[in-house]
């Protein structure tokens, strides 16, 4: 099967993190979103790939072809950025032919039964219930189990599942062809070409599609959520049961992930920490935060934090001599 994994946006939720790369390369938990996504759905048996790039897309092109030399690959420009469905529409001549697709949004983690939803013999849209579905696009289910509308962020919410950016395609020509339709009738909604507006083009032509729950859902966007996303694969047990070099004066609290050639000394990491290689970190303490390749930290407190590749960020550091009966109030 073939799959198709838009990242073209600019991800401006996590700036100032992609001003300088897409937010599909931050890292998480020792490797970008892309590589998690990536390597999920090689273990689930895909074998194309196609990336459907546009901001800062060379990136993303240089970041695939060294870390997967292997994969049957190919890349399509969305020019101009006017939404997934018309990422989508940009690249339907190479999946029109398959007999399905399975399509990802590029900066989500998704854990799903990836056998029973390529299973399916029905067009299959991922879903997770939400409190606030009208930040998001809604599926409507009726009494025989199949959906029966699909609507981009609701004024009026009829259901709370939301789709969490992944679908298994049975027909895929069918949806190059409502892709089409919705583009050549300038169909918008929020200004964008949405994916919503097409899947609900082929419901209403006949198009037989039903709800897979999804066990765990981070939508990387957003800072909260990437920092989340970071802890749950870390507390898997490659992570839990991971040995760890011997840093001078260091105490590392598991699970923590440690890029090659890290330097650590007089600090404290961890748990939830993923730290990019060649960083350095000296008298600081650091818990439940990412922090990218070649940063440098000195004499710094942080927790739920990101930090940037190549950054420097040094604290203050203390000499005190202090009497009887002292109180000193460093907080203000």
């Amino acid at each position: 099967m073939k799959a198709v994994i838009p990242v073209a946006g600019m991800g401006a939720r996590l700036r100032p993190h992609t001003h300088t790369q897409p937010k599909a390369l931050v890292p998480i938990a020792g490797k970008a979103i892309l590589g998690h996504i990536i390597e999920r759905l090689q273990a689930a048996g895909i074998t194309q790939f196609v990336f459907v790039v546009g901001y800062l897309g060379e990136k993303i092109m240089h970041y695939v072809q060294r870390k997967y030399p292997q994969l049957d690959v190919q890349f399509v420009v969305q020019q101009p950025r006017e939404g997934l469905g018309h990422a989508l529409w940009s690249a339907r001549e190479t999946f029109r032919e398959e007999e399905s697709v399975l399509i990802q949004l590029g900066d989500t983690i998704v854990d799903v039964d990836m056998a029973q939803l390529m299973r399916s013999e029905y067009t299959t849209l991922a879903v997770n219930k939400v409190k606030n579905p009208t930040m998001f696009g809604i599926t409507e289910v009726g009494d025989d189990g199949f959906i029966t509308k699909v609507i981009e962020k609701p004024q009026i919410p009829k259901s709370n599942f939301a789709l969490v950016g992944l679908y298994k395609i049975a027909h895929p020509a069918k949806l190059a062809e409502a892709l089409e339709y919705i583009v050549s009738n300038d169909m918008r909604t929020q200004n964008e070409h949405h994916l919503t507006d097409a899947l609900m083009h082929m419901i209403r032509n006949g198009e037989k599609m039903i709800t897979c729950p999804v066990d765990n859902w981070f939508d990387c966007g957003r800072k909260e959520t990437l920092l989340q996303a970071n802890a749950t694969l870390l507390n898997r047990p490659q992570f839990k049961n991971a040995q760890y070099p011997q840093f001078t004066n260091t105490i590392i609290i598991p699970p923590v992930s440690i890029g090659k050639d890290v330097k650590i000394s007089n600090s404290i990491v961890g748990p939830n920490v993923a730290i990019g290689e060649s960083a350095i970190l000296n008298y600081t303490i650091v818990r439940n935060s990412i922090i990218g390749g070649y940063a440098e930290l000195g004499y710094a407190v942080l927790e739920d934090s990101l930090v940037g590749s190549d950054s420097a960020l040094k604290g203050l550091s203390q000499r005190l001599n202090i009497g009887d009966s002292t109180e000193i109030d460093f907080s203000n």
